[in-house]
């Protein structure tokens, strides 16, 4: 026991000396755990019945919806202000005269106005990879069970809180789809609607990317950076991908200069790092 006892207090000192503890005596930090269950529960309130059962009335269904919602920003406002405070503390971030606590609430309130925009959108790329997808029998097989679609779903959720200078939250729910697909999306990128992933396991899309309408990728494909300095931050660093352009498995595109022209198809196996005209056909030839 002695032995166990030393090692207790080895580890409380190395607490003591190097920090990063999370917990509400100091400076609290968004829960894994409580985004991930609010990350299913906004995948609920967008696809009802879709994650679990629903076996109501219409009456009790609205009900039902606005237990959610109250429940559900209540939840969130308190993650947003947790990590507001965070970086307010490390002198990232100012709140101003009100406080995080008034500007979470305002996040929020602005979150659940934007959530019927979210799911039109949505459903333009819900109708993507029906129509994308020969295997493809209905849109309800889609929302069950295809992970680029999942994907997109926490995407635009997480590219919201972005947008909003929320930090930590929209990585933690970047990462949780991350680690269920193997989709890895920044939630800065900007993806516009009728948006379709094929497969999906093995793409990463970096932050500065930009993608345009009716756009389809399909596993493995990296829209990248030519450089990872740190210095590089802020900069556009990833490549934009303009409407109706295709991208096969594999492909490596790469730097913020790079654009890939509008109605454009990109084969398997490529490595571009240069701008390619609208109406091309790019494609290893043996």
């Amino acid at each position: 026991m002695k032995r166990l006892e030393k090692s207790i207090d080895t580890l409380l000192s190395n607490y003591d000396e190097y920090g990063m503890i999370n917990h509400s005596g100091s400076v609290n930090l968004p829960g894994r755990e409580s985004i991930d269950d609010i990350v299913r529960s906004l995948e609920e309130l967008l696809f009802p019945g879709f994650l679990e059962n629903l076996n109501t009335d219409r009456a009790a269904f609205k009900d039902l919806t606005a237990e959610k919602i109250n429940m559900l920003s209540l939840a969130l406002r308190g993650e947003v202000e947790k990590s507001l405070a965070f970086s307010v503390r490390l002198g990232a971030l100012n709140c101003g005269h009100e406080g995080c606590r008034a500007v979470a609430a305002m996040v929020i309130e602005e979150f659940f106005e934007e959530l019927p925009k979210i799911r039109i959108v949505l459903s333009k790329d819900l109708e993507a990879a029906v129509r994308g997808d020969p295997a493809a029998m209905s849109a309800d097989e889609v929302i069950l069970s295809y992970p680029g679609f999942q994907a997109i779903i926490v995407h635009r959720i997480a590219h919201f809180f972005w947008t909003r200078q929320v930090p930590i939250i929209p990585r933690m729910m970047s990462e949780l789809i991350h680690r269920r697909t193997g989709i890895d999306i920044h939630p800065g990128a900007e993806i516009d609607e009728s948006f379709f992933i094929d497969h999906g396991t093995g793409i990463v899309f970096g932050e500065t990317t930009i993608i345009g309408k009716n756009v389809k990728i399909y596993q493995g494909v990296t829209l990248g950076a030519l450089s990872v300095k740190k210095g590089e931050s802020g900069k556009k660093r990833h490549p934009t991908i303009e409407d109706n352009v295709t991208i096969y498995a594999n492909a490596t595109i790469l730097g913020g200069e790079t654009v890939i022209g509008h109605n454009s198809i990109i084969g398997g196996n490529v490595w571009i790092t240069q701008s390619v005209p609208p109406g091309s056909k790019v494609y290893n030839k043996l």
